[in-house]
């Protein structure tokens, strides 16, 4: 959009239409990967997705690309990635065994992490030698998921047998259930609060380093120091779960969060903020990892794609409204007093964490099971 524009505003506006489904379609999502096979939704979201960024490169080649089309393929892609995301979560635990789906979430935050660390970096050479080749690569790389999700035989979720009801009433039952569930229900809500700071951290970082006159490269070298400490945590965290319950991990990595944050206020130079950002993401996976493999264990099969749609959908709306608001105290205040604001915040989300019994008592049920059985 910069590329055709040069309008920092239509790029903006093509970053807000990209994350607008998430919004609109996650409870929608949950309900229709429920309903039909989750291997064929993906792979359809696959197809679309490389049709839709194929259009690009077509369009440039011919010289008849619009901002209309960016807008188009911006929104198209934001709403099939909704469906893939929602169907990969909930198929997740039906292709692995349950004693493997920590071992399995964990390589799944270290792809993502290793994609976000060497997404940019390979992308910005490609643009260097065209603006089609970036999207075109993309749309072969979902040309190759398409062949990968194929050649699994392991079906995604297990045989449908009731009937169906009106969708709308499908994607209350998914709320109901996850409101029901004391652990699941606390930790949407208090992620809701946190997601108002957490997001916000990159923006902050880049102020401070620009505030310490660090050029572009100096900033992206933070955030790859940041992304390698997201790895590491990725690869170790499913060691945690021998000394450490859900709850606990919970507890301490929120606490880890309270410790860091603070640390923005003492960084004197890039270095020490690629630090800061490793620590987050090192410590980040340790939650992650526990929970979200607990969540997928304790959700009933035939109920995962709403129960999972519900919990995202907390985020979806707070994420933009937090790096809003926090953007807004950084140009009207300055770092230092929104430094203090998100620790303030971080820190209340600690405590009622670590305040909830139901939090503190969180295990995994393969674990409860084990030891009443031995009882």
């Amino acid at each position: 959009m910069l590329y055709i524009t040069n309008s920092p505003l239509a790029a903006a506006t093509a970053g807000t239409i990209r994350v607008l489904p998430n919004m609109l379609f996650f409870l929608l999502a949950g309900a229709w990967v429920d309903r039909y096979n989750r291997k064929h939704v993906m792979i359809l979201c696959d197809l679309g997705r490389a049709c839709s960024l194929a259009s690009i490169p077509i369009a440039l080649a011919f010289h008849s690309l619009t901002i209309w089309q960016l807008y188009i393929t911006a929104f198209i892609e934001g709403t099939l990635l909704v469906f893939f995301g929602v169907a990969q979560a909930s198929g997740l635990s039906q292709v692995v065994p349950p004693e493997q789906i920590s071992s399995a979430m964990a390589q799944q935050e270290v792809v993502e992490g290793t994609t976000i660390l060497l997404g940019p970096a390979i992308a910005g050479p490609l643009f260097a030698l065209g603006p089609l080749f970036p999207f075109l690569a993309d749309a072969i790389s979902y040309l190759i998921s398409i062949v990968t999700l194929g050649a699994i035989r392991t079906p995604f979720q297990t045989p449908r047998n009731k009937p169906r009801r009106h969708l709308l009433h499908e994607i209350k039952e998914g709320i109901i259930w996850a409101w029901r569930q004391p652990v699941i229900r606390i930790v949407n809500s208090l992620n809701t609060l946190a997601a108002l700071v957490n997001p916000s951290s990159a923006l902050i970082v880049i102020v401070l380093a620009r505030q310490q006159h660090a050029s572009s490269t100096t900033i992206s070298t933070i955030f790859v120091i940041g992304g390698l400490g997201a790895i590491t945590g990725s690869l170790l965290a499913p060691l945690a779960r021998r000394f450490l319950t859900v709850g606990q991990a919970i507890i301490v990595v929120r606490w880890l969060f309270v410790l860091l944050w603070p640390c923005y206020l003492l960084a004197g130079n890039p270095f020490i903020l690629g630090v800061i950002e490793a620590g987050f993401n090192f410590v980040d996976p340790f939650e992650d990892v526990a929970y979200f493999s607990y969540r997928l264990t304790v959700i009933p099969d035939d109920l995962r794609g709403r129960v999972i749609s519900a919990c995202r959908m907390f985020t979806a709306i707070s994420n933009p409204l937090g790096q809003f608001f926090m953007g807004w105290l950084l140009d009207k205040y300055g770092p230092r007093p929104t430094i203090i604001f998100g620790w303030l915040v971080l820190m209340l989300v600690a405590t009622l964490f670590t305040l909830s019994p139901h939090i503190r008592t969180a295990r995994h049920p393969e674990t409860l099971s084990t030891d009443q059985s031995s009882t």
